[in-house]
C-alpha cells in the first residue's frame, strides 16, 4: 500500500496552457495579485504578531512562577487544540463560508488579546489568566487554520497555487526568523502588556485583508464528517504520504527552533546567538520560496532532493564544530525545509475536491503544528540525555528515511515501466 502512495508523489495535475513564470518574476506577479497580495500582507502581520503573543505569555508566566512546567503547559494550551479539535475544525471549514469563518475568528482573537492586554496593564494577568486566554486563543486558532489554508486555493489560479503556498509558508518562516528578536526588543522596551496589544492589532490587519479579497465561490460539503476524509486517505494513500512529509519536515526542523540557544552555547557563543541561527534557517527558507515559485510541485526526484537537503543539512549542522561552516549547512536545511513542505502542501491542496479541502487541511494542521509539542518533548529529552548535537541528528533521520523510501519507490517504478525493458 505504501508503494502505491509513494508512486503517486509524482502527482501530475493539469499545468494549464499558460506556462507560469518562475522565480522572482512569479513572486512579484503574485504579490501584485488583487486577491493574494492583501492576503499575504495580512497573514505576514498576523504570523509576526503571534510571536509577540507567545513570547510575552512565556515571559510573564516565568516572571510570575519561575516554573518550566507551566511553560510546557503554555505550549500545550497554544497548540494542543489544533490536535484535539481537528474533527470539528476541518468540518467547519467545509460546511461554512471560510471567509466569514476567518472574519469571526479574527474578531474574537482581536477582542481576547485586547482584553488580555488590558488585564496585563492593570496588573491582573496572573498565570491562570494567561493560560486561560492562551487556551481559548488556541481553540480559535484551531478553527481558523484549516479555513485559512483552504482559502488560498480560491484566491489564485490552479497554476499559481504552488507559488502561493510557498509564499504563504515563507511568511511563517520570516516571522520565525525576525519575530522572536523583535518581540524581545519590544518587550524589553515597552513590556508584555504592549506586546499583547501588538498581537491584537495584527489580527485586525488579517481581518482587513480577508475583507478586501474576493475568493471564488465556495462549494460547500453536504456532509462534513472527518471520517469521510480519513476514508479518502485510505483510498488515496499518496495523501497520507504528503501528510507524513509535512510531519517529518516539522520534526527535522524542530531542534533549531526549540534548542537554538543550546546550539549557540555548543558553538561557544552566548545563548542570544540562537536568534541568529533561527535567522539563517529562515533565510534559507525565504530563498527557497523565491526559487520554487512558479514551478510544478511534488515530483518524486524533487521531493527526494529537498528532503535530503533538509535532513543532511540538519545532520551536518549538528555535527560540524566550526560555526561558519555550520551556518552554510543550516541555510541549506532551511531551503530544504520550505521546499519540501511547499511541495507536499501544494499537492494536498491540488488533489482533493473543494468540499474536502477544509478537513484535509485540518489534518495538515495536525502534521504541521499539532506534532510540534511532541517534537519539542522528544528533542528536549534527547538533548538532555545525550546532547543537542545528537538531538539534531536523531530528529533529522525520519525525513532522511522518507526521502530514501520515496527514492527507492521511484527506482522500482522506473524499473517496472515498459520503457525500461
Amino acid at each position: 500500500m505504501a508503494g502505491v502512495g509513494l508512486a503517486a508523489v509524482d502527482g501530475g495535475g493539469n499545468a494549464g496552457s499558460r506556462a507560469p513564470r518562475h522565480g522572482p518574476a512569479a513572486v512579484g506577479r503574485l504579490l501584485r495579485h488583487r486577491n493574494f497580495g492583501p492576503y499575504f500582507v495580512g497573514n505576514a502581520c498576523s504570523a509576526s504578531g503571534a510571536w509577540f503573543q507567545n513570547l510575552a505569555s512565556a515571559v510573564l508566566i516565568y516572571r510570575l512562577t519561575h516554573s518550566t512546567v507551566l511553560l510546557g503547559v503554555l505550549q500545550f494550551a497554544q497548540f494542543g487544540p489544533i490536535l484535539l479539535l481537528a474533527p470539528w475544525t476541518g468540518a467547519a471549514a467545509d460546511r461554512f463560508d471560510r471567509r466569514r469563518l476567518l472574519l469571526t475568528t479574527q474578531a474574537a482573537q482581536t477582542t481576547l488579546t485586547a482584553a488580555l492586554s488590558a488585564f496585563a496593564f492593570a496588573g491582573l494577568a496572573t498565570e491562570q489568566v494567561v493560560l486561560g486566554f492562551s487556551f481559548v486563543l488556541g481553540i480559535l486558532t484551531a478553527f481558523a487554520l484549516p479555513a485559512q489554508q483552504a482559502l488560498i486555493a480560491s484566491l489564485v489560479d490552479r497554476d499559481d497555487l504552488p507559488s502561493a503556498v510557498a509564499l504563504n509558508s515563507m511568511t511563517y518562516n520570516v516571522a520565525r526568523a525576525i519575530g522572536p528578536s523583535l518581540a524581545a526588543i519590544f518587550i524589553a522596551a515597552f513590556g508584555v502588556a504592549a506586546a499583547f496589544a501588538v498581537n491584537s492589532v495584527s489580527y485586525l490587519v488579517l481581518a482587513a485583508a480577508v475583507l478586501i479579497v474576493r475568493p471564488r465561490p465556495q462549494e460547500r460539503a453536504a456532509s462534513s464528517r472527518l471520517r469521510e476524509s480519513l476514508q479518502l486517505i485510505r483510498r488515496e494513500p499518496r495523501l497520507a504520504v504528503y501528510l507524513l512529509i509535512v510531519a517529518v519536515v516539522g520534526f527535522a526542523s524542530d531542534p533549531v527552533n526549540a534548542l537554538a540557544p543550546a546550539f549557540a552555547h555548543e558553538f561557544g557563543h552566548a545563548p542570544t546567538v540562537g536568534g541568529f541561527l533561527l535567522g539563517v534557517f529562515g533565510a534559507g527558507a525565504v530563498t527557497a520560496a523565491f526559487v520554487v515559485a512558479g514551478r510544478t510541485a511534488g515530483t518524486r526526484p524533487r521531493m527526494v532532493a529537498t528532503l535530503g537537503l533538509l535532513s543532511f543539512g540538519m545532520i551536518l549542522f549538528s555535527l560540524t564544530p566550526w560555526l561558519p561552516l555550520a551556518l552554510v549547512f543550516l541555510f541549506a536545511a532551511g531551503f530544504g525545509y520550505l521546499a519540501s513542505n511547499t511541495s507536499a502542501t501544494s499537492r494536498l491542496q491540488l488533489e482533493v475536491s473543494e468540499t474536502q479541502r477544509g478537513r484535509i487541511m485540518a489534518l495538515w494542521g495536525i502534521a504541521f503544528l499539532g506534532v510540534r509539542p511532541l517534537a519539542s518533548l522528544v528533542d528536549g529529552a534527547i538533548a538532555s540525555a545525550a546532547g543537542v548535537r545528537v538531538a539534531g541528528v536523531v530528529l533529522a533521520l525520519p525525513a532522511l528515511t522518507v526521502a530514501l523510501v520515496i527514492g527507492a519507490s521511484a527506482l522500482r517504478a522506473r524499473a517496472s515501466s515498459p520503457s525500461a525493458a
